[in-house]
């Protein structure tokens, strides 16, 4: 794979969902990380625009064999019932041009919990809705690609595109690069 889509926390929002489709079609990436919270909105969120869970549904199952995704802490075992690829797994591991992404959403292995990581390892998560990147111990980076539908602290709605040697983050409302680190 030359080229990935990694994006997190859709919360059931249908506007967002197809915006992130389209982007994903634009940038030619191979597959969609999507790290949790796909259909749910969640207790302390507000309603993200078009909020239609069955719609978003639809849209992802018609992209099954494109996506890698992980359970969020909005996610269940009904969410899976209506999802025709797998999204229960806490973690992912995605080899990665001689470095491992280790993709999970973000309320179990996050900057202050960490799992096991090696030198030059990547930390993808979601759950606290703004984009980051940090570096931790021996090497490993915590990355953060922010929300795809209901971003905080006045950050954009945003994704990640991960090439061979570099992240960059975009404004999901605009398609600009806003944030890039090499790898």
């Amino acid at each position: 794979m030359q080229k990935i889509l990694i994006a997190s926390d859709i919360h059931g929002s249908a506007y967002w969902c197809q915006k992130l489709l389209e982007a994903f079609e634009k940038e030619g990436a191979e597959k969609l990380v999507l790290l949790g919270d796909l259909l749910y909105h969640g207790p302390r969120n507000d309603f993200p625009k078009n909020y239609a869970p069955k719609e978003v549904f639809a849209m992802l199952n018609a992209v099954k064999d494109k996506l890698v995704c992980v359970r969020g802490n909005c996610d269940s075992e009904v969410d899976q019932m209506v999802l025709d690829f797998p999204m229960m797994a806490d973690y992912a591991l995605l080899p990665w041009h001689k470095r491992n992404f280790f993709l999970t959403h973000g309320h179990l292995f996050n900057q202050e919990i960490l799992p096991p990581l090696q030198t030059g390892d990547l930390l993808f998560n979601g759950h606290f809705h703004t984009p980051e990147i940090t570096p931790l111990t021996d090497g490993v980076r915590y990355v953060n690609c922010g929300s795809v539908s209901l971003p905080k602290e006045g950050t954009p709605h945003s994704f990640i595109v991960a090439t061979c040697d570099k992240l960059i983050w975009k404004n999901l409302a605009t398609g600009e690069s806003f944030m890039e680190e090499i790898l």
